[in-house]
């Protein structure tokens, strides 16, 4: 089994959120040989409840990749994700497109449905039908990507008889990845994505039985499994004193390697570690200068051969 190729998360969470901590972590990335960088959504955290100290302030996630396509010119740049109930499915376009274009045709789209009330009640689109809104939200966003002249008229979305120019650079469009966790929406996966993001909670042990969903609804919908990539965050903590039962990706340089090529064999293409859980990382007492250098000892220690 091939390993994964290997990304970082960005700095868009916390006090180390910050235009120098991006440059230096999109450009030490890619010095050191990663093969991707990563942002993620958080419109709001209330102020009734605690979601952690990585959703208390977070970037706009296309905002961040924009800024650090102009620093870097090889690693690819993901979404994971922007929630999609959020958008119009013309205006996500506009702004993913111009990203593919100023990188030069680096960008891979992760999409996702949301979770919080609170930023469903923000935006003014209800939870329920999160899964129908999402086929027709992919089904649109091709149309607008592929069409030279567009027109859609569906339940949630419509495109009038128009020309959206420019087209993105990558045809027919940018990598369409989805996350979700419930067997309904790997299945969707499955059949109209081009492949799986995992998210923060997954149980990492377990994760060959998602992707095994995942490839069996695409070969049910007369597709190539083969062509599916599988994306995991790895909510990654380096340290030499983790316990014996401790998860996966928490530990030494040595053992987080061999976690990784362990989701590898599990059917995992990449792994992209992200600090922005890290309590050394982001905490609410964790400046960006020491968040910084923790930064810099992970990526270092556990940068591609």
């Amino acid at each position: 089994m091939t390993a994964p190729l290997l990304g970082l998360g960005l700095p868009v969470s916390g006090a180390w959120a910050t235009p120098q901590s991006l440059r230096h972590v999109a450009v030490r990335a890619e010095e050191l040989g990663y093969a991707s960088l990563w942002s993620f959504q958080r419109l709001l955290h209330p102020v009734d409840e605690n979601w952690g100290a990585v959703y208390h302030g977070v970037l706009d996630p296309v905002s961040a990749l924009a800024y650090v396509a102009g620093c870097t010119s090889r690693i690819r740049l993901g979404t994971a994700v922007v929630n999609l109930p959020f958008y119009s499915p013309i205006v996500l376009s506009k702004a993913l497109t111009t990203v593919d274009i100023v990188s030069s045709g680096r960008l891979d789209v992760g999409l996702g449905l949301g979770w919080a009330a609170q930023e469903f009640e923000a935006v003014g689109v209800p939870m329920a039908r999160r899964g129908a809104r999402a086929g027709e939200f992919v089904s649109c966003l091709k149309s607008i990507w592929t069409q030279s002249e567009v027109e859609f008229h569906g339940e949630f979305y419509d495109v009038p008889l128009s020309r959206v120019e420019p087209k993105p650079i990558q045809q027919p469009h940018p990598p369409l990845l989805m996350g979700g966790a419930a067997d309904v929406a790997l299945r969707r996966i499955g059949r109209i994505a081009d492949g799986w993001i995992s998210s923060s909670r997954t149980d990492l042990t377990t994760i060959a039985q998602s992707i095994d969903l995942v490839r069996s609804a695409a070969v049910e919908a007369g597709r190539d499994p083969a062509d599916l990539r599988f994306v995991t965050r790895g909510v990654v903590r380096l340290d030499s004193r983790a316990p014996v039962d401790r998860t996966p990706l928490h530990g030494s340089a040595e053992q987080i390697r061999a976690d990784l090529a362990a989701l590898g064999a599990a059917g995992v293409t990449e792994v992209f570690l992200d600090l922005n859980w890290d309590p050394e990382t982001v905490a609410d007492d964790i400046d960006a200068a020491a968040a910084l250098d923790n930064a810099e000892r992970v990526m270092t220690a556990l940068a591609p051969r």
